[in-house]
């Protein structure tokens, strides 16, 4: 009996040890249950949510572009792209196979897709295909099933209406680099575009605008059931330029099949009223990325299309320049507007001839005269009287010799020379016969288009210090523009000749006359060589620029003005081998300078 009562209580004991085991065990569980339920319940929560909640980024529209009358020069158009989200993709091949089932891609295409995936992160959306059509979109919808982790995004293309007319301003649009990312949502997301030149860059923070975001429902298939919560984000800003668009289409439509720049300016507020480079390009090619075939086009076109020359094309001014020369020789009283020299077709400098373009010479010449027949002579004597460092002065003063400070990237500062210049660059002496050639704006002087319209405008406004822009401001008012201190006198003692260069009988420029109801122009030539003439070829006088190879012919100048008595408007036109600024720069020039006058009187 003992035995049973021992075996009895041992089993008992046992018993109750196995029952505080299982009751120890199921506290434990109760508690860990607790936990996550009550402490931690918000975290699975979240978790369980991501699940079945898609986040996506909601790009804003980005600012369009407009000129001064309100005419859309860059803007946005309806765009549909089917992306995809690795991570929601069981099988990549297989819905790779499907998709293509439906949109066929090509083995460049589909291998760039793959490469995307295989480096980006697997939530990160890839673009598979855009510019989807109608049929295209509901077919894929149709086949979502079949499709896991693909979807329809509808986004935004740039577009450019007026194409290769404002291309070498606004710039283009294009993908966005992984050094343009940065962490920011927005530029991750598939296809989005950033400016890459022109103003779209240098106004890419206004016009991007502030990205959105939609919280979205989805089913296993990834399927969209609903959405949950929406932030549209800021729409880009738009922008209004001081370009007239007719004026523009003109200006470069008055280029024909001729290479070169214009530029035209208010001459009170340096307000940009057209600026033309061609050849140009139409920025649309890039808005989808260009084909190898159209950018090679583009690279191996020898009047390069894509430079923009009004202000990365640096040209030796030429003739044009002895406006700032004149002005210079006045301010510093080297000459006066009586003082003459006599022109006979050549100059002796020590051992060096330097030749005037009239062979023959033209005669006893004051300034005004000089800047109407463009004597060479006359300018070689004042600039050796006046020196380099004067004449670097006032073309400091008139804009010349440094960037302009327009909104575009890859502007040039051209050259204005001078004793230090050459002593640094070179490591010597400034010579007299270099100040003789600079006397005529050649030499080392250069200048791009935009520079000299510049120098222009402050000349014939009265000498103030007009900085050319694209946007209106405030502060471009004359009044709080800085005044040059150059004399009212000197100013018209150069805009007599400059009339005369136009008007009178025998000017360089006469046969780009014009009169609208008493309104005319006032301007200076100029033909810059761009190889050295030999002393045979000066001799034979046989060789003429329009016979030789394009490249090796003389650069074609014209700045002008009007109207006369009350300017309001320069214009700098450059032809490159154009091979004479009195028979082909100068006429350009008219007939822009003649539709402006004519879009004013509208």
């Amino acid at each position: 009996m003992n035995r049973d009562n021992d075996k009895g209580k041992m089993l008992l004991q046992r018993a109750l040890v196995v029952a505080v085991v299982f009751f120890m065990l199921l506290i434990s569980l109760i508690g860990r249950l607790y936990f996550l339920q009550v402490y931690q319940g918000d975290k699975y929560k979240m978790l369980a949510d991501e699940n079945r909640i898609s986040t996506r980024v909601i790009v804003p529209p980005r600012g369009s572009i407009y000129d001064r009358n309100g005419v859309v020069l860059a803007t946005n158009e309806q765009n549909f792209q089917a992306l995809i989200i690795a991570e929601q993709t069981p099988d990549i091949d297989k819905t790779l196979n499907n998709f293509k089932k439906i949109i066929p891609l090509t083995e460049d295409d589909e291998n760039k897709i793959r490469e995307k995936i295989k480096y980006s992160r697997k939530f990160v959306p890839i673009k598979l295909q855009d510019n989807l059509s109608w049929n295209e979109v509901a077919t894929l919808l149709l086949n979502a099933p079949d499709l896991p982790g693909i979807f329809i995004s509808e986004g935004l293309n740039r577009t450019y209406p007026l194409g290769e007319y404002t291309a070498h301003f606004l710039g283009y649009v294009g993908a966005v680099s992984e050094t343009d990312a940065k962490d920011n949502p927005l530029l991750m997301v598939p296809g989005f575009k950033i400016g890459k030149a022109g103003l779209e860059k240098q106004f890419e923070h206004d016009l991007r605008g502030q990205g959105g975001s939609v919280k979205l429902e989805v089913n296993a298939y990834g399927r969209i059931m609903k959405e949950i919560e929406r932030n549209n984000g800021i729409e880009g800003k738009s922008i209004y330029l001081t370009i007239d668009s007719r004026l523009q289409k003109f200006a470069q439509d008055a280029f024909g099949d001729n290479s070169g720049a214009a530029v035209v300016l208010d001459v009170h507020s340096g307000e940009i009223l057209a600026f033309v480079s061609v050849p140009s390009f139409d920025p649309n090619l890039f808005t989808n990325g260009i084909s190898h075939k159209d950018w090679n086009a583009l690279l191996n076109n020898e009047r390069n299309p894509l430079t923009n020359k009004a202000i990365a094309g640096q040209y030796s001014p030429g003739s044009t320049f002895k406006i700032v020369v004149a002005l210079a020789a006045l301010e510093a009283g080297v000459i006066d507007e009586d003082t003459t020299f006599n022109c006979t077709g050549a100059m002796q400098l020590g051992n060096h001839i330097f030749h005037c373009w009239k062979h023959y010479g033209h005669g006893t010449q004051n300034v005004v005269d000089a800047l109407k027949n463009s004597c060479d002579i006359f300018f070689y004597e004042v600039a050796l009287q006046l020196g380099i460092e004067k004449i670097a002065d006032m073309a400091h003063r008139l804009g010349m010799g440094q960037p302009t400070g327009v909104s575009l990237d890859n502007e040039k500062g051209g050259l204005i020379p001078d004793e230090a210049w050459k002593m640094a660059r070179y490591g010597e002496k400034w010579q007299q016969g270099e100040s003789v050639i600079a006397g005529i704006g050649q030499g080392y002087v250069l200048a791009t288009p935009l520079q000299l319209v510049t120098m222009l405008a402050r000349v014939v406004n009265g000498g103030y210090a007009v900085s050319p822009t694209f946007m209106k401001l405030d502060l471009q008012a004359k009044g709080e523009i800085k005044k040059i201190k150059i004399s009212r006198h000197s100013i018209d003692i150069v805009k007599k000749g400059m009339f005369e260069v136009v008007n009178a009988q025998r000017g360089t420029a006469g046969s780009a006359k014009f009169d609208i109801n008493g309104m005319k122009m006032g301007g200076k030539t100029g033909t810059t060589q761009v190889r050295r003439i030999s002393m045979e070829e000066r001799r034979q006088g046989i060789i003429k620029d329009e016979d030789l190879p394009w490249r090796l012919r003389n650069h074609a100048l014209f700045v002008g003005y009007a109207p006369q008595d009350k300017p309001k408007y320069a214009v700098a036109v450059v032809v490159e081998h154009g091979s004479s600024g009195s028979g082909v720069a100068a006429p350009i020039a008219s007939k822009i300078l003649q539709e402006a006058i004519k879009l004013d009187i509208e």
